[in-house]
């Protein structure tokens, strides 16, 4: 892989750092120009991302040559896919430091896993008069589910406001963690790091300052896991959700964590095959966990080349990666902040700051600002990016969104910045 071969490039200024156009090689969506003859860059992996050649081969390997149902046949083909299924969800425990494998429940994505702990969890603890806590930050799946929770129970659902460079407001937050009428709010469910502003949340701190209030958490690492070290027993949360298509892995594979004792307190979500041990007329007796979580033919092939991905992240380091990140977000916030007319949304620090940049160009519409980028070989988002309340909390319509990962460099840095100063020539504004 040339992931190898660019690690030990070290770059002025990145400690331990590492090329990211060496590591571009390793992906084959790279190989082909874009329509207009141009080189890709892709600046959109906080919606998804693409698959290094690795886990494509693995997934292809593992159709072709080791595939049976999972933890049914007796047969040797079943087992060596059992086998592989189960090694991915030891890979995956590792990768976010998690006590056990069996705290690992495998599912679609991040949202089926916020979901999974609404249902399952939430309709068993969260009743009339209760409160459960988010925030305005969210993606829509950490607020649809908890919504509909609250609705259908009785419960109250409370957002903590953020602030004007898009932090979350720590009075407001400190105010609804206080107990009404001698009850404590029951959950806390937050963002590691925010898809439409790229703020990296505080979760260590903020999660005991939860417990102290007496509330769970559920920490929504869809947009960490990719691109920082995540670690569950760190942070001291009791939920986290995570999708495996973000962080280079396919689609159709996500993961929940949760503490062990809370996994089995929990009734399943959802009912039918291999989450059982004996089913008669009269009734069911549930598998242990996670496999109660997981019913039916799971997505085996999905989790083993998820393992794969894990391996190649595993290989170039979680902290180098938050590093590279962080590098290319500081030439590219430094960049665009010198262009007339780019107002720029969330932290200027990139300590709080991820590699997710959310801009807006007076005069031009963000959907007509992507349009221009994609002429110029650019794949961004433009949107509300599933984030709406940050929207109208800015009162704004949407974002253009340029998100980094381990396959940009400096040169898609520039190739942004040029792509801005091409929207504005087109529109006749900024510069």
């Amino acid at each position: 892989m040339a992931v190898q071969q660019a690690i030990p490039k070290a770059r002025a200024g990145i400690p331990g750092g590492f090329s990211g156009s060496a590591v571009r090689a390793d992906f084959p969506i790279f190989e082909n120009p874009t329509g207009t003859g141009k080189r890709l860059v892709y600046l959109d992996a906080a919606a998804s991302s693409p698959k290094p050649r690795v886990v494509i081969d693995t997934m292809a390997d593992a159709y072709a040559h080791h595939y049976a149902n999972v933890h049914r046949g007796i047969y040797e083909l079943s087992e060596d896919a059992t086998a592989r299924f189960e090694a991915a969800r030891r890979k995956l425990a590792g990768f976010i430091n998690a006590p056990s494998e069996r705290e690992c429940v495998f599912v679609r994505n991040a949202t089926e896993a916020i979901n999974l702990v609404a249902y399952s969890w939430g309709r068993t603890n969260v009743g009339e008069g209760d409160r459960v806590i988010t925030t305005q930050l969210e993606h829509h799946a950490n607020i649809v589910p908890w919504q509909q929770l609250c609705a259908e129970v009785g419960a109250t659902l409370e957002y903590v406001a953020i602030t004007d460079d898009g932090q979350l407001d720590r009075d407001d937050l400190a105010a609804k963690l206080e107990p009404r009428d001698g009850r404590p709010p029951r959950l806390l469910a937050l963002a590691h790091v925010s898809n439409a502003l790229g703020t990296i949340n505080p979760v260590t701190e903020l999660t005991r300052l939860a417990h102290d209030a007496g509330a769970l958490v559920l920490v929504d690492a869809a947009q960490s896991a990719p691109h920082m070290p995540v670690d569950v027993q760190a942070f001291g949360c009791d939920f986290l959700a995570l999708s495996g298509h973000k962080m280079l892995g396919p689609s159709g594979i996500g993961a929940l964590w949760a503490r062990r004792q809370l996994l089995e307190e929990m009734p399943p979500f959802l009912t039918g095959g291999s989450m059982i041990i004996r089913v008669t007329l009269e009734g069911a007796e549930w598998n242990e966990v996670p496999y109660k979580f997981e019913a039916g033919t799971p997505a085996i092939v999905e989790a083993i080349g998820l393992g794969a991905a894990i391996d190649y992240l595993t290989a170039i380091g979680m902290d180098r990666v938050r590093e590279h990140e962080k590098y290319l977000f500081e030439r590219a916030w430094a960049a665009l902040s010198e262009i007339p007319g780019v107002r720029l949304l969330g932290p200027a620090d990139p300590e709080t700051h991820a590699g997710v940049i959310s801009m807006l160009l007076d005069g031009v519409h963000p959907h007509d600002v992507a349009t221009i980028f994609d002429h110029e070989g650019v794949a961004v988002r433009a949107g509300h990016h599933c984030a709406m309340p940050v929207m109208l909390r800015y009162d704004i319509p949407a974002t253009t969104r340029a998100s980094f990962y381990v396959y940009n460099d400096l040169d898609d840095v520039e190739a942004l910045s040029s792509a801005v100063r091409a929207a504005q020539t087109v529109f006749g504004v900024g510069h």
